[in-house]
């Protein structure tokens, strides 16, 4: 009997799921974004971050100013903060920011507080918080001073998640998401309703 020879196997390359890849060079570059100015990130310190080679974060979004367009964008984060009834969105917003943190890496919020460092860039990311996410609480809001409520709710969820993010406190990171939502909930709560 003769042997059986069979051709070799060429391994087909794994496709790259665009939806994740997308989200990974996003993740990346909204963490850089947080922690250098604008003028000082490249597309191969964000491919670098996010596994990927800088051909196809062009690819993705075009070029840097596509790609930071959309990092500065709260529209999406928006979205999620605010899915909830009025009742209840202070828990649910708490939730959130610690949820992202914690499994996601990245605060709905958070990279508001770095728009100094970024020049002309950090005024579209300012106007870019007060129209998608300030305004957008501020009409959810039934009641006098809405517009100041609003500011004051969107200030104590940015304490949280300077406290746990930045700062890294020892005793906010070390206690369970659900305590710290029935603690911190109450004061967001508070300035959501009248």
């Amino acid at each position: 009997m003769s042997a059986v020879s069979t051709p070799p196997v060429t391994p087909t390359p794994a496709r790259r799921d665009a939806a994740s890849t997308k989200a990974a060079i996003l993740r990346a570059a909204r963490y850089l974004l947080a922690r250098h100015a604008h003028a000082d990130i490249t597309l191969k310190a964000v491919a670098d971050r996010a596994g990927v080679s800088p051909p196809l974060i062009l690819k993705y979004f075009g070029n840097k100013d596509t790609l930071f367009a959309q990092v500065m964008s709260f529209e999406a984060d928006a979205e999620a903060l605010l899915a909830a009834p009025l009742e209840r969105l202070g828990a649910h917003m708490v939730r959130h920011v610690l949820v992202s943190q914690t499994e996601q890496g990245a605060d709905p919020l958070l990279r508001i507080v770095f728009a100094p460092l970024h020049g002309e860039q950090g005024d579209i990311l300012r106007a870019n918080f007060r129209r998608q996410v300030t305004e957008r609480i501020t009409a959810r809001l039934d009641g006098p001073d809405a517009g100041l409520r609003a500011e004051l709710t969107v200030a104590t969820l940015l304490g949280l998640g300077v406290m746990y993010g930045i700062a890294r406190g020892t005793q906010v990171r070390a206690t369970a998401v659900d305590e710290l939502v029935d603690r911190y909930a109450p004061a967001v709560q508070a300035h959501l309703t009248p």
